[in-house]
């Protein structure tokens, strides 16, 4: 019956791994979340590989943009504590540390020692 399925075309987990990727990047997930959700999933490893290399591109500029939709939230705080907060919203969203790294020194200037 599995096959059967594969075989109509209603069951594909590339499929599923791009569609995955694609929406869930939209919203400003990084990779290493992504590819954690896919494999709680179920999906293969080799597959999950192929969607998140063809989303890899803009992985910055989706890090710069959920960084500017959390800044206003961050205003009150004095920046090493915006910055460390900054950083640990990238991060949970899976951002790579390079990446939080620079985009937290673009936005607030601040250096992240720890």
């Amino acid at each position: 019956m599995l096959a059967d399925l594969v075989a109509r075309g209603y069951l594909d987990d590339a499929a599923f791994a791009g569609h995955w990727v694609a929406t869930r990047a939209a919203r400003g997930y990084g990779p290493a979340r992504l590819r954690a959700e896919l494999v709680a999933r179920g999906v293969a490893r080799p597959l999950i590989d192929a969607a998140l290399a063809r989303d890899d591109a803009d992985a910055l500029e989706r890090a710069r943009a959920v960084a500017r939709r959390r800044l206003p939230a961050l205003q009150r705080a004095d920046r090493a504590r915006a910055a460390a907060r900054l950083r640990d919203h990238l991060l949970r969203r899976g951002h790579a540390a390079a990446i939080v790294a620079r985009v937290v020194r673009e936005c607030l200037g601040a250096r992240l020692d720890d």
